[in-house]
């Protein structure tokens, strides 16, 4: 029995010891669309994004190495939310929001209404772009599957945001955007606006150097 407890010991401090570094965002503001969202970014790059806390079958998406080091940085430079965040300021209510770094049994969170702190505002711009991508999304789906004519409304919202550079991981969209643009039954608008946000996505435009 004694050795069993002890293999039982070392197999779960192996566990913590090969945990991935990974942080946590929730926000839940009563009354918004939607209400609750929880976001998991692994340190590789895997996330998930939910609207409930029993969504059992979350939206998966992959980030960049070159966005999941900016966000992470992020968190180092706020102490991996060692220390306090929130302002103090008489403000609106802007929700609930929750910054979560999990690396083994090293965890710790802060809760928040409204940060003066610039680290803390850029980090949560991140969450809530990741928010806008996925809202975009699940959105897309919907109108693919129930209504047609709406898809090339929420293309257009969709391009906005892609041109204003606030969709994160992009590619996620390919699928959706490949299936209107090959298929008849959508308006022929719709198809050359899915087209031309896939190629955009596949080829993007490097950013131009600016003259000395």
């Amino acid at each position: 029995m004694k050795k069993t407890r002890v293999a039982t010991l070392f197999l779960l401090s192996a566990a913590v010891a090969l945990a991935e570094p990974r942080l946590f965002y929730s926000k839940f503001f009563k009354g918004s669309t939607p209400e609750y969202v929880a976001i998991i970014l692994l340190h590789d790059g895997q996330a998930t994004y939910q609207e409930a806390k029993d969504d059992d079958n979350p939206i998966k998406l992959q980030l960049t190495p070159a966005d999941t080091q900016a966000i992470f940085a992020l968190a180092e430079k706020l102490g991996r939310f060692q220390h306090p965040i929130e302002s103090g300021l008489k403000v609106a209510n802007m929700g609930a929001k929750t910054f979560r770094f999990e690396d083994g049994a090293d965890q710790h969170e802060v809760q928040f209404n409204y940060s003066q702190d610039t680290s803390a505002q850029v980090l949560l711009d991140w969450f809530e772009r990741i928010t806008e991508t996925e809202r975009h999304l699940i959105e897309l789906d919907r109108t693919v599957h129930y209504d047609k004519l709406g898809v090339n409304d929420v293309l257009l919202q969709l391009q906005i945001t892609y041109e204003h550079k606030r969709l994160v991981a992009p590619e996620q969209f390919l699928p959706l955007l490949d299936r209107i643009a090959k298929n008849e039954s959508f308006l022929h608008i719709a198809r050359e606006r899915a087209a031309g946000l896939a190629e955009s996505i596949r080829q993007p435009t490097p950013p131009q150097k600016t003259q000395p």
